[in-house]
């Protein structure tokens, strides 16, 4: 017997593995291919707008994604530079092949058992999990189970009007599994999500396009265990298309599986096909697409912007009247791919489903899209099953307190109704929650549930005392305007003078750069970030008050029966929570509160 069994080798799987694994405990990771254990299954790169801070939190936290993205990294580029520290976010393309074997070379150093072979069947007794049934009609036990099955459950791959069973090209659905589920009763629905052709690099004409070189000096993404070494590191590029594509597009639009009717999984609204594109927005004559290489020995390209389910004909035809790809090779079509997905709604915030005992569930299976909203729920999904057998306390991450919190509070709460993606523009409060600070925000908590070994923790330790003293220093700088000396740091609260100038100014050498500019953004902003510490505090008491399960809110006087609805179908488990449902007054809140003090003395919500 196990300690816990993950289902599924993604993002989601390997991360929840590992957070296994970092607890002490026994993991098998069940996967139809080991050799596809932490493959890239859409476009090569890690991080970006509002995902980036989740792979930096997931990494403070001891999690693995942000370590195998610096040992495959081949361009970084630091997003939103123009505006706040808080909404700037890092984006790696990776060597998709790099990227697949670091993440196999850290399992390898773990005691996780990889079993390749299929999971057809959950064994539950009294709405209890107990272990899992492999095709090769093997049982496994287990104490725990977590399931992360991607876009592999009963997944269905549409090109034009030709549909496949599958997950990924090259790779089955897991149907007998599927099935079980629905036997169980457990809310599920039907997502799709799409990508575009593989292009061979040697085919375009690269000087026909904007280069988009990566920054320099490199940065990492890894804060917590920054990288010796890396990769060569290249360009991408950008086209865009035209009218004449968009006109071909339109032609046969009613050719495309989006739209004729063979797919009724809703798509992702933020990466939308290029049908959608062309349909919703024909005021537009072009859109942009990045051509971006997928590994520094492989002659592909993956061209983000062009995701399509037309038939292979109008792919080549599309996508050949695009300056630079008129005379391009296409390795392998796009497609568009329908998957089950289970209601996040009916989970609890450490993602065990409040139906069945013991069952986890992690990544797209909850309605997410993207390789870092999969690691995250992986992460938190690992912590907890490992929690609960050592009969230690949930986990539970607030939204005051990580991007984490933000995702697994508005999965569980609002439930989705198309893929869910993380933007910055979700947390409400995002100045407190910038990649730069998860170290600080979370390392801590993450030693001390056992995440964190000894040794990062004690470098971490180490530079944050050399912070410390680095600002003791900065504060007893003086710079004379006017004949008048006054506090170097009330010089970083200015918006007229840059942080270089000010640099130059105090005399700080280059070594000092990370600390001075980690110290410019903290003083900057310290007034703005004390308001939202402020209306944290003042929101921590509803928060804490827990709601008592399966409360009748029908029995509440006074509230309406809109609020009685919603507050029956989403099961809020504190006061807080129930105050983000939409359509749920201040009113509301206060007659709940009241019901809750008259019929039982509210317990403390257990988070920590």
């Amino acid at each position: 017997m196990f300690d816990v069994i993950v289902i599924g080798g993604g993002h989601a799987g390997v991360e929840a593995a590992h957070a296994v694994f970092r607890q002490g405990l026994s993991c098998c990771l069940v996967t139809f291919s080991t050799e596809t254990v932490g493959q890239m299954s859409c476009n090569p790169a890690i991080g970006g707008l509002g995902k980036s801070h989740l792979v930096r939190e997931v990494d403070a936290l001891g999690g693995i994604m942000a370590q195998a993205t610096d040992m495959s990294g081949i361009q970084y580029r630091t997003l939103n530079t123009r505006k706040g520290f808080a909404v700037q976010a890092l984006r790696v393309q990776c060597d998709r092949d790099e990227y697949k074997k670091a993440i196999q070379q850290i399992l390898d150093l773990t005691t996780i058992e990889i079993i390749e072979d299929e999971v057809v069947d959950l064994a539950v007794t009294n709405s209890k999990a107990e272990g899992v049934v492999l095709g090769s009609g093997q049982t496994i036990k287990a104490k725990k189970i977590i399931l992360t099955t991607g876009t592999f459950l009963n997944g269905v791959m549409y090109t034009g009007d030709t549909n496949t069973q599958g997950g990924r090209v090259g790779d089955k659905s897991a149907i007998p599994l599927s099935k079980r589920l629905y036997e169980l009763d457990l809310p599920m629905g039907r997502l799709k999500t799409g990508t575009p052709a593989r292009i061979k690099l040697s085919s375009i004409n690269l000087s026909a396009m904007d280069e988009q070189p990566g920054e320099t000096p490199t940065p990492h993404m890894s804060l917590l265990k920054p990288p010796t070494t890396q990769l060569r590191q290249i360009s991408c590029y950008i086209t865009r298309t035209n009218k004449q594509t968009h006109q071909i597009i339109s032609d046969n639009t009613h050719l495309s599986a989006m739209y004729s009717g063979q797919i009724s999984g809703i798509g992702p609204r933020y990466c939308p096909s290029i049908e959608d594109k062309v349909n919703k927005f024909s005021d537009k004559d072009s859109h942009q697409i990045f051509i971006e290489p997928e590994g520094l020995t492989k002659d592909l390209v993956y061209p983000n912007g062009i995701s399509t389910s037309l038939p292979k004909k109008v792919q080549e035809e599309f996508i050949r009247s695009i300056k630079g790809l008129e005379e391009c090779e296409i390795e392998e079509y796009g497609y568009a791919v329908e998957y089950d997905f289970i209601d996040p709604r009916s989970l609890h915030q450490t993602l065990e489903t409040k139906f069945i005992e013991n069952l986890y569930l992690a990544g797209q299976i909850n309605g997410t899209t993207g390789y870092e909203e999969a690691s995250a729920q992986g992460l938190v999904a690992g912590i907890n099953a490992g929690q609960k057998i050592l009969n230690k306390p949930d986990v539970v991450f607030l939204r005051n307190e990580a991007y984490i919190g933000v995702l697994i509070d508005d999965l569980t709460l609002h439930g989705v109704t198309e893929p869910y993606r993380m933007f910055t523009s979700r947390a409400e409060f995002r100045l407190m929650l910038s990649q730069d600070t998860a170290r600080q925000r979370l390392t801590e908590r993450g030693f001390g549930l056992g995440l964190v070994d000894k040794a990062t923790h004690t470098s971490f330790q180490e530079q944050e005392a050399i912070y410390q003293n680095f600002l003791t220093s900065l504060k007893k700088k003086k710079i004379i305007e006017h004949d008048k000396s006054t506090p170097a740091i009330d010089f970083l609260k200015r918006t007229d003078l840059s942080k270089s100038t000010i640099q130059k100014t105090i005399n700080l050498g280059d070594d000092d750069q990370a600390l001075f500019d980690r110290a410019a953004n903290e003083i900057k902003y310290q007034g703005y970030i004390a308001k939202q510490l402020r209306e944290v505090a003042s929101a921590q008491k509803h928060e804490e008050t827990t709601i008592p399960k399966n409360t009748n809110y029908t029995l509440m006087k006074g509230l309406s029966n809109e609020v009685v609805e919603r507050l029956t179908k989403s099961q809020p488990s504190t006061l807080g929570q129930a105050g983000r449902l939409e359509g749920i007054t201040p009113a509301a809140i206060n007659l709940i509160s009241i019901n809750i003090k008259k019929n039982n003395t509210p317990s403390k919500a257990t988070s920590h």
